[in-house]
């Protein structure tokens, strides 16, 4: 083979490597910003078999319990329950709610998974519309009562 061509050769396999490299690299960044979709039941009993493992980052969504949000007097963090049609799991936030965030409210937490049935949340999304729900979450909670916070209210 020509001296020549076995550099132009080396090269365009060198170029090669180099894009593969770069693509490998690529995708294995982008895998530890995935976050993948739960309900409470999914993270207790698991999805499809498969149970999320501690330490991954996930988001789940979900009604709150009514009665379970507590809040630390000394800062701005506050844990409460979320349920499907299924067990409970317990969410963790430091940081300030959404104004629409209220017990018996579908909410979306996106956080990572402490332990079982515990989410540390860096970021909590409440819906605004009585309405609206992923499809995916609407499909888990057939059968869930939304509880509306103006149910007591009697002033016409």
């Amino acid at each position: 083979m020509n001296p020549r061509r076995q550099k132009r050769l080396a090269a365009v396999g060198g170029i090669g490597l180099l894009i593969v490299g770069a693509i490998t690299l690529m995708l294995f960044a982008l895998t530890d910003n995935i976050d993948l979709f739960y309900t409470p039941s999914e993270i207790v009993e698991g999805k499809e078999g498969v149970k999320p493992t501690v330490g991954q980052r996930l988001r789940i969504g979900g009604m709150v319990v009514p009665g379970t949000v507590s809040r630390d007097s000394e800062s701005l963090a506050v844990s409460f329950n979320l349920i499907d049609t299924g067990p409970q799991v317990t969410v963790r936030y430091a940081g300030i709610l959404p104004d629409l965030f209220r017990e018996g409210q579908g909410i979306v937490a996106t956080g990572v998974l402490l332990e079982s049935g515990v989410i540390e949340a860096e970021e909590v999304l409440a819906k605004h519309d009585e309405e609206y729900m992923p499809p995916e979450l609407a499909e888990k909670m057939k059968g869930i009562k939304h509880v509306n916070p103006n149910q007591g209210n009697t002033s016409s």
